[in-house]
Protein backbone atom coordinates (compact mmCIF):
# COMPACT_ATOMS: atom_id res chain seq x y z
CA UNK A 1 0.00 0.00 0.00
CA UNK A 2 2.83 2.41 0.84
CA UNK A 3 4.53 2.08 -2.55
CA UNK A 4 1.18 2.45 -4.36
CA UNK A 5 0.47 5.58 -2.30
CA UNK A 6 3.95 6.98 -3.07
CA UNK A 7 3.57 6.34 -6.80
CA UNK A 8 0.11 7.86 -6.93
CA UNK A 9 0.97 10.98 -4.91
CA UNK A 10 4.31 11.65 -6.62
CA UNK A 11 2.89 11.30 -10.14
CA UNK A 12 -0.07 13.59 -9.40
CA UNK A 13 2.15 16.11 -7.58
CA UNK A 14 4.69 16.20 -10.42
CA UNK A 15 1.92 17.08 -12.87
CA UNK A 16 0.11 19.61 -10.68
CA UNK A 17 3.28 21.30 -9.47
CA UNK A 18 5.01 21.39 -12.85
CA UNK A 19 4.41 25.17 -13.30
CA UNK A 20 5.89 25.88 -9.84
CA UNK A 21 8.81 23.52 -10.49
CA UNK A 22 9.51 25.19 -13.85
CA UNK A 23 9.27 28.72 -12.44
CA UNK A 24 11.51 27.83 -9.50
CA UNK A 25 14.12 26.40 -11.87
CA UNK A 26 14.09 29.57 -13.98
CA UNK A 27 14.48 31.80 -10.91
CA UNK A 28 17.37 29.72 -9.60
CA UNK A 29 19.15 29.94 -12.93
CA UNK A 30 18.71 33.72 -12.91
CA UNK A 31 19.56 34.41 -9.24
CA UNK A 32 22.09 31.66 -8.42
CA UNK A 33 23.16 30.23 -11.75
CA UNK A 34 23.48 26.81 -13.37
CA UNK A 35 23.09 24.00 -12.64
CA UNK A 36 19.71 24.52 -11.01
CA UNK A 37 19.72 21.04 -9.46
CA UNK A 38 21.88 19.77 -6.63
CA UNK A 39 22.69 16.06 -7.00
CA UNK A 40 24.34 13.97 -4.28
CA UNK A 41 24.77 10.29 -3.44
CA UNK A 42 22.81 9.28 -0.35
CA UNK A 43 22.10 5.94 1.36
CA UNK A 44 18.57 4.60 0.95
CA UNK A 45 16.75 1.37 1.78
CA UNK A 46 19.15 -1.14 3.38
CA UNK A 47 21.94 1.42 3.00
CA UNK A 48 21.99 1.09 -0.79
CA UNK A 49 23.08 4.33 -2.46
CA UNK A 50 21.08 6.46 -4.88
CA UNK A 51 21.30 10.03 -6.13
CA UNK A 52 18.99 12.50 -4.43
CA UNK A 53 17.92 15.66 -6.27
CA UNK A 54 17.20 19.07 -4.77
CA UNK A 55 16.94 22.58 -6.12
CA UNK A 56 20.14 24.51 -5.58
CA UNK A 57 20.05 27.05 -2.76
CA UNK A 58 23.79 27.84 -2.46
CA UNK A 59 26.45 29.36 -4.69
CA UNK A 60 29.71 27.61 -5.54
CA UNK A 61 31.84 30.42 -4.10
CA UNK A 62 35.32 29.28 -3.01
CA UNK A 63 38.26 30.74 -1.14
CA UNK A 64 41.67 31.51 -2.66
CA UNK A 65 42.68 27.85 -2.18
CA UNK A 66 39.70 26.53 -4.12
CA UNK A 67 37.80 25.30 -1.06
CA UNK A 68 34.06 25.90 -0.82
CA UNK A 69 33.14 28.70 1.57
CA UNK A 70 31.01 27.85 4.65
CA UNK A 71 27.33 27.08 4.04
CA UNK A 72 26.11 30.22 5.81
CA UNK A 73 28.10 32.36 3.37
CA UNK A 74 27.07 30.45 0.23
CA UNK A 75 23.39 30.29 1.18
CA UNK A 76 21.73 33.17 -0.67
CA UNK A 77 18.67 35.16 0.41
CA UNK A 78 16.73 33.49 -2.39
CA UNK A 79 18.05 30.12 -1.23
CA UNK A 80 16.76 30.82 2.27
CA UNK A 81 13.32 31.47 0.80
CA UNK A 82 13.44 28.17 -1.08
CA UNK A 83 14.28 26.34 2.14
CA UNK A 84 11.74 28.27 4.19
CA UNK A 85 8.90 26.94 2.05
CA UNK A 86 10.65 23.60 1.27
CA UNK A 87 10.61 24.39 -2.45
CA UNK A 88 14.16 23.02 -2.70
CA UNK A 89 12.74 19.55 -1.93
CA UNK A 90 10.35 19.43 -4.92
CA UNK A 91 12.73 17.51 -7.25
CA UNK A 92 12.67 14.64 -4.77
CA UNK A 93 9.19 13.84 -6.05
CA UNK A 94 11.08 12.29 -8.97
CA UNK A 95 13.09 10.20 -6.49
CA UNK A 96 9.79 9.00 -5.01
CA UNK A 97 8.34 8.22 -8.44
CA UNK A 98 11.44 6.16 -9.29
CA UNK A 99 11.24 4.23 -6.03
CA UNK A 100 14.41 5.58 -4.40
CA UNK A 101 12.40 7.37 -1.73
CA UNK A 102 8.96 7.53 -0.12
CA UNK A 103 6.83 10.56 0.58
CA UNK A 104 7.23 9.83 4.30
CA UNK A 105 10.30 8.29 5.93
CA UNK A 106 13.61 9.19 7.59
CA UNK A 107 15.46 11.87 5.64
CA UNK A 108 18.34 10.56 3.47
CA UNK A 109 21.59 11.72 5.05
CA UNK A 110 25.23 11.56 3.99
CA UNK A 111 26.92 8.30 2.98
CA UNK A 112 29.79 9.11 5.33
CA UNK A 113 27.42 8.76 8.31
CA UNK A 114 26.79 5.04 7.68
CA UNK A 115 29.86 3.93 9.62
CA UNK A 116 28.99 6.25 12.54
CA UNK A 117 25.56 4.82 13.42
CA UNK A 118 25.09 2.42 16.30
CA UNK A 119 22.93 -0.67 15.73
CA UNK A 120 19.71 1.10 16.76
CA UNK A 121 20.32 4.19 14.65
CA UNK A 122 21.07 1.99 11.63
CA UNK A 123 17.44 0.81 11.70
CA UNK A 124 16.50 4.07 9.96
CA UNK A 125 17.60 2.31 6.76
CA UNK A 126 15.08 -0.51 7.20
CA UNK A 127 12.64 1.65 5.21
CA UNK A 128 12.94 3.94 2.20
CA UNK A 129 14.02 7.49 3.09
CA UNK A 130 11.37 10.17 2.78
CA UNK A 131 10.84 13.76 1.74
CA UNK A 132 9.35 14.37 5.18
CA UNK A 133 9.32 12.30 8.33
CA UNK A 134 8.58 12.06 12.04
CA UNK A 135 11.80 13.88 12.92
CA UNK A 136 10.96 16.70 10.49
CA UNK A 137 7.61 17.42 12.16
CA UNK A 138 9.17 17.17 15.62
CA UNK A 139 11.92 19.74 15.33
CA UNK A 140 13.56 19.18 11.93
CA UNK A 141 17.08 20.69 12.07
CA UNK A 142 16.54 22.43 15.43
CA UNK A 143 16.90 19.19 17.43
CA UNK A 144 20.02 17.18 18.23
CA UNK A 145 21.24 14.29 16.08
CA UNK A 146 20.41 11.84 18.88
CA UNK A 147 16.82 13.09 19.06
CA UNK A 148 16.52 13.03 15.27
CA UNK A 149 17.68 9.41 15.05
CA UNK A 150 15.39 8.35 17.89
CA UNK A 151 12.43 9.86 16.05
CA UNK A 152 13.52 8.07 12.85
CA UNK A 153 13.73 4.68 14.56
CA UNK A 154 10.41 5.26 16.33
CA UNK A 155 8.84 5.83 12.91
CA UNK A 156 10.36 2.61 11.53
CA UNK A 157 8.96 0.65 14.47
CA UNK A 158 5.50 2.28 14.35
CA UNK A 159 4.91 3.10 10.69
CA UNK A 160 1.38 2.88 9.36
CA UNK A 161 -0.79 4.46 6.69
CA UNK A 162 -2.48 6.65 9.31
CA UNK A 163 0.81 7.79 10.80
CA UNK A 164 2.02 8.79 7.33
CA UNK A 165 -1.09 10.89 6.80
CA UNK A 166 -0.64 12.51 10.21
CA UNK A 167 2.96 13.39 9.31
CA UNK A 168 1.88 14.87 5.97
CA UNK A 169 -0.71 17.05 7.70
CA UNK A 170 1.83 18.18 10.30
CA UNK A 171 4.37 18.88 7.54
CA UNK A 172 2.03 21.33 5.84
CA UNK A 173 1.62 23.20 9.13
CA UNK A 174 5.39 23.23 9.74
CA UNK A 175 6.09 24.61 6.26
CA UNK A 176 3.66 27.49 6.74
CA UNK A 177 5.12 28.24 10.17
CA UNK A 178 8.72 27.86 8.85
CA UNK A 179 9.78 26.01 12.00
CA UNK A 180 13.01 24.10 12.60
CA UNK A 181 14.74 25.08 9.36
CA UNK A 182 18.16 25.28 10.98
CA UNK A 183 20.05 24.87 14.22
CA UNK A 184 20.85 28.07 16.08
CA UNK A 185 23.91 29.66 14.52
CA UNK A 186 23.94 27.26 11.54
CA UNK A 187 22.78 27.51 7.92
CA UNK A 188 21.20 24.06 8.30
CA UNK A 189 22.71 21.69 10.88
CA UNK A 190 26.16 20.71 12.08
CA UNK A 191 27.63 17.47 10.73
CA UNK A 192 27.06 14.26 12.63
CA UNK A 193 30.36 13.31 14.29
CA UNK A 194 29.32 9.96 15.74
CA UNK A 195 28.02 8.81 19.10
CA UNK A 196 29.70 9.11 22.50
CA UNK A 197 32.10 6.21 23.03
CA UNK A 198 29.80 4.50 25.49
CA UNK A 199 27.07 4.30 22.86
CA UNK A 200 29.20 2.56 20.23
CA UNK A 201 28.69 -0.89 21.68
CA UNK A 202 26.70 -3.11 19.34
CA UNK A 203 27.41 -1.02 16.25
CA UNK A 204 26.74 -2.97 13.07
Amino acid sequence: MKRTFDLLVSSIALVLLLPIIGLTALLIQKKIGSPVLFKQERPGLNGNSFYVYKFRSMTDDRDVYGHLLPDDIRLTAFGKTLRKFSLDELPQLWNVFKGDMSIVGPRPLLVEYLSLYNSRQAKRHDVRPGITGWAQVNGRNAISWEQKFEYDVWYVENQSFWLDNKILFMTVLKVFKSEGISQEGQATMTKFQGNPKSNHEGRE
